[in-house]
């Protein structure tokens, strides 16, 4: 294996195990052991969110401008840190403030990550390894998850405030790793006017080329904005499906645990096979289209499950939650080669902050999107998601053909040697 994605993988087992733990815990503590009302949590859990958002781009910037080594380093320790802090807070403005820290900084290390594995590997490698780390995520985060089981079953303020340190204690040895990554995942080193030799972890004095702004690239930004779209999928899962669940079908609520456990499943077993080819622009495209008749195919089939008996009802959301997974897993493998190869490689930190930003700005919206539709009209709604996912699917395909025919130009256009 590869040195950068071995050092990445140990990093990722280890503190999303911790991680996993604070998912699983956080909302409980913060209503039953702190006191906050449900809507003072989904005040700090919507501003911290945006904080994130802000910050994405931040650390992807800084990536191109510093040591990446150093900078994950530090983000990922000050991200422990605050989440060690949770264990101390005692009212709604230390919770905000320690929200809205370890998601600037957890971020900002998110997109300085991918900043990383853009410089450290090439084409087809570069999906790899986020599907590799994908599964490496998914897997700890499960293991963290049983292991906040010893709070829940206690159910006391100090179980919750021991496993919280705990799980911090985890993250932080999960942190030592990233160190050892080696000088080859920072920016390129420019040679000073004076010939001196800069350090390795460090840029020179001299003034920098000139790299294109991101934001200024409106193919990039387009794509950025579908892939956010068709990324409420994550949302749909996490809200939509377990409401849909209790609220209209005669499904027993605890199937919502069950297909949690498919996706996990599912995602453990086929990201890493699935992704496999998808750093060819073509690839990507055709699996994210794939994946949008999936996600319509679901929507629907989640629809039908409403009002019929729960026999049928169990086997459509059974059908459904696998369609939707699968169109999970090829989505973030297509948006990972097309998020990648239309790059500038100038400044690929940049582009995978502004790509991180609409990712997080999709989060925050899809909620009320899901809620306005679904939620609120029954079928008609969800017919209208499965065309918001098959559209966004469809135009990010169109990306990708363009794409392929640019660079099939570009070739054409080389005079031979």
């Amino acid at each position: 294996m590869d040195p950068v994605l071995r050092i990445l993988v140990l990093a990722t087992l280890i503190s999303r195990v911790g991680r996993g733990v604070f998912l699983t815990v956080t909302v409980l503590y913060l209503t039953f052991v702190i006191g906050l009302s449900v809507s003072e949590t989904a005040v700090i859990l919507g501003i911290s969110s945006a904080v994130g958002v802000l910050t994405s781009y931040v650390g992807g910037h800084l990536a191109d401008r510093i040591s990446a080594r150093r900078l994950l380093f530090v983000l990922l320790a000050a991200e422990g840190f605050a989440l060690a802090c949770y264990a101390f807070a005692a009212d709604f403005t230390s919770v905000l403030i320690i929200a809205c820290t370890a998601s600037a900084v957890g971020s900002a290390s998110n997109a300085t990550r991918m900043a990383i594995i853009a410089r450290a590997f090439e084409g087809p490698a570069r999906v790899s390894a986020r599907a590799v780390l994908r599964t490496v995520t998914n897997i700890s985060i499960a293991l963290g998850a049983s292991f906040a089981g010893v709070a829940l079953l206690a159910d006391s303020a100090q179980a919750y405030r021991i496993v919280m340190l705990g799980a911090a204690i985890v993250y932080f040895l999960g942190v030592i790793p990233v160190w050892k990554l080696p000088q080859r995942v920072n920016a390129p080193v420019r040679v000073a006017a004076t010939g001196t030799s800069p350090s390795t972890d460090h840029h020179p004095a001299a003034a920098p080329v000139q790299a294109p702004s991101p934001f200024k690239d409106r193919r990039y930004l387009l794509l950025t904005a579908l892939c956010a779209v068709f990324g409420m999928q994550f949302s749909l899962a996490e809200v939509g499906v377990p409401l849909w669940i209790a609220q209209n079908t005669a499904a027993p609520t605890a199937l919502v645990s069950v297909l949690l456990i498919l996706n996990t499943l599912i995602v453990v077993i086929f990201q890493i096979p699935l992704a496999r080819g998808t750093g060819d622009v073509q690839k990507s495209g055709k699996v994210i289209t794939l994946a949008g008749m999936l996600m319509a195919i679901a929507a629907i089939t989640y629809a039908l499950a409403g009002g019929v008996p729960v026999v049928p009802a169990v086997l459509l959301l059974v059908t459904a939650a696998t369609a939707h997974a699968f169109a999970e897993v090829w989505s973030q493998a297509g948006s990972w080669g097309l998020s990648f190869e239309l790059v500038n490689d100038l400044n690929p930190g940049a582009y995978q902050g502004v790509f991180a930003m609409g990712a997080g700005l999709g989060a925050m919206c899809a909620p009320f999107v899901v809620a306005s539709t679904a939620l609120k009209f029954g079928f008609l709604g969800w017919v209208a998601l499965a065309l918001i996912f098959l559209c966004s699917a469809l135009a990010i395909g169109v990306i990708a053909k363009q794409e392929v025919r640019r660079m099939s130009s570009a070739l054409q256009a080389v005079p031979p040697a």
